[in-house]
């Protein structure tokens, strides 16, 4: 988080970066803390502080937010930063609402994330859609339409750098980290985040049997308000399937359980 880094600890991640050809992923001005502190440390907001140390750019991304003004929606525009959008977390931690219409009308790419809250992303986009309707007491403030583009499109502009594909499924260098099965640069996939010849095999299979009629029309609607992660029956990732029946086929659940709440209680004894 920019508000736990000091400038000389940035700069330096900064000069590393453009020596591995790496990005970032930040939390920026979740909370008016975040402002205030940056404000005493630098004399700047932020969104700018960032920009200063060469933290910002198409391969950043910048988590939350919801504490910027237009200057800095601006600065995020002209470094081609991506942002990542957490409506439930910021509830939670009652930061506020972050400006996602007014990033989105800028061009910001705005994806929609979680920051660890839970991992039912349907979860997630029903709050999106209701909290920015709240904030603006105006029931049409935010459409079904931009919630799924956060959600499947930008998600997918965001995380296609790291799968060595742009937007126009051009081969690009990989940008770091643990790079997926087959290697990006081996990849014959030519696209991400749909379902089309050529494509990432990422596929979810859900149970869903509504009550209502499902249309081309009103789907955007049933993703938001009808589907829901329990329904899920089988996870394909990159084309290999990992659940099927609900059932985990690479991992020991009941393993993993009994080992997490071993180790939750050493944390607990701990604190």
């Amino acid at each position: 988080a920019s508000l736990t880094l000091s400038d000389e600890t940035l700069e330096e991640c900064a000069a590393l970066a453009g020596e591995l050809g790496v990005g970032f992923h930040i939390h920026v001005a979740e909370d008016v803390a975040d402002v205030e502190d940056s404000l005493k440390k630098s004399g700047l907001r932020a969104v700018e502080r960032l920009e200063r140390l060469g933290i910002l750019g198409p391969r950043t991304i910048a988590a939350h937010c919801v504490h910027i003004n237009e200057r800095e929606m601006e600065l995020l525009r002209e470094t081609g930063t991506k942002v990542a959008h957490n409506p439930r977390s910021n509830m939670n931690n009652a930061v506020g609402v972050a400006p996602v219409l007014e990033m989105l009308r800028r061009g910001i790419t705005v994806g929609l994330g979680n920051d660890g809250f839970s991992n039912n992303m349907f979860t997630e986009m029903h709050a999106a859609y209701l909290v920015h309707k709240l904030a603006r007491r105006d029931p049409r403030a935010m459409g079904a339409d931009k919630v799924l583009r956060m959600a499947f499109q930008n998600n997918a502009q965001i995380a296609a750098p790291f799968f060595g594909l742009n937007l126009e499924g051009e081969k690009k260098k990989y940008l770091g980290g643990h790079p997926p099965s087959p290697p990006a640069e081996e990849s014959p996939c030519t696209s991400l985040g749909e379902l089309s010849v050529g494509a990432w095999a990422d596929i979810i299979l859900v149970d869903y049997r509504p009550p209502t009629p499902l249309t081309a029309d009103n789907l955007p609607w049933h993703i938001i308000f009808g589907v829901d992660g329990t329904q899920v029956d089988t996870t394909i990732v990159g084309g290999k399937v990992l659940m099927r029946g609900r059932e985990l086929l690479t991992l020991d659940e009941e393993e993993i359980c009994a080992k997490a709440r071993e180790l939750a209680a050493k944390v607990w004894e701990r604190i």
